[in-house]
């Protein structure tokens, strides 16, 4: 199984799809962060998830490109949260248009994806709306907490742990559980798919955070130091926190929570804290135990070894990934 081949037949499905023709105002954006690209790991996790259990994906394919319209729906929306100027380096919705439109496409991008999944088998269809009203409902809390905490000044490491699964990690475990049940996998089969993408997902946002810090901007695709630069309470800052020193307190107060004055001096000096407390190898080591725990779920999971091997390749990347 060809994990280029998969993403193609996606980006070929994609293109296919139809949103809607008038007024153009509400579609055209639509279409427009559709195009930007992207890794289309959702639906990619939807086929890789299926094919444990059978050869015939072609009725997986538009339940899976559901997964992807409601991941850009989110991107949509959140980009006009956090009032961010770029997606994938070109002008958000919100940018390029205006916020009443991003809000509009998003709803529409929503009903959509709904829509998309009315090709799953009727035996399957109640259940998995449930599942996937369920996932699309934690997406938004996760969401909502990550604002919260934007203004909170106490956020405990699991807290933040908890709102990078429902933000990102839940939607790959539902990705995966969907395309399980598709495929013709046993609810309990399923549910260890689902274990596996949300160790996985988890694992992922703690990599991002860590590229985020020590990346290479040539090919990490944003600005390094930008959620030192924002003050995001991250898994590394809030491990920082809690570990530092009097005088690494002293450090981190002078820099957290203030007005930049010196983007490049802050960003040093936190990442020195970082340096001194070793929080890479420590954030490292926890990316490793949700890789680890993620495998065991894959394992147990009754399918035929050499038709898990795309899935483990595809958990190896998005581990080893740089941008």
């Amino acid at each position: 199984m060809d994990l280029s081949q998969l993403t193609d037949r996606l980006n070929t499905g994609l293109g296919q799809l139809r949103y809607g023709e008038a007024p153009d105002a509400l579609y055209e954006p639509i279409r427009y962060i559709m195009a930007l690209g992207g890794k289309r790991i959702r639906p990619l996790l939807t086929l890789l998830g299926a094919h444990l259990f059978t050869d015939d994906l072609d009725p997986v394919v538009k339940p899976a490109l559901a997964t992807e319209v409601f991941h850009n729906f989110t991107l949509l929306h959140d980009d006009l949260m956090d009032q961010a100027p770029l997606r994938r380096g070109k002008a958000t919705v919100h940018e390029k248009w205006n916020p009443n439109v991003a809000i509009l496409s998003g709803d529409v991008m929503l009903v959509r994806a709904y829509e998309l999944f009315l090709d799953v088998k009727p035996e399957l269809l109640a259940y998995v709306l449930r599942r996937f009203s369920q996932t699309a409902a934690e997406v938004c809390e996760g969401q909502q907490w990550d604002m919260n905490f934007e203004t909170e000044t106490e956020v405990t490491i699991a807290q933040y742990l908890d709102m990078i699964r429902l933000k990102t990690a839940v939607l790959l475990g539902f990705a995966l559980e969907l395309g399980a049940l598709m495929g013709g996998a046993s609810r309990e089969d399923a549910d260890h798919l689902r274990q596996f993408g949300v160790g996985i997902g988890v694992a992922f946002q703690l990599r991002d955070d860590l590229l985020d810090v020590y990346g290479d901007a040539a090919t990490f695709g944003k600005r390094v130091g930008g959620d030192i630069l924002s003050d995001k309470k991250t898994f590394l800052l809030l491990t920082a926190q809690a570990q530092a020193n009097i005088a690494q307190q002293a450090t981190l107060a002078r820099h957290v929570g203030q007005p930049v004055t010196d983007a490049e001096a802050k960003v040093q000096a936190v990442r020195a804290i970082y340096d001194e407390l070793e929080i890479r190898p420590q954030t490292e080591a926890l990316i490793n135990t949700y890789f680890q725990d993620a495998l065991q779920h894959l394992e147990r999971v009754a399918a035929p070894a050499e038709r898990k091997k795309p899935l483990h390749q595809l958990a190896l990347q998005l581990m080893d990934r740089e941008q």
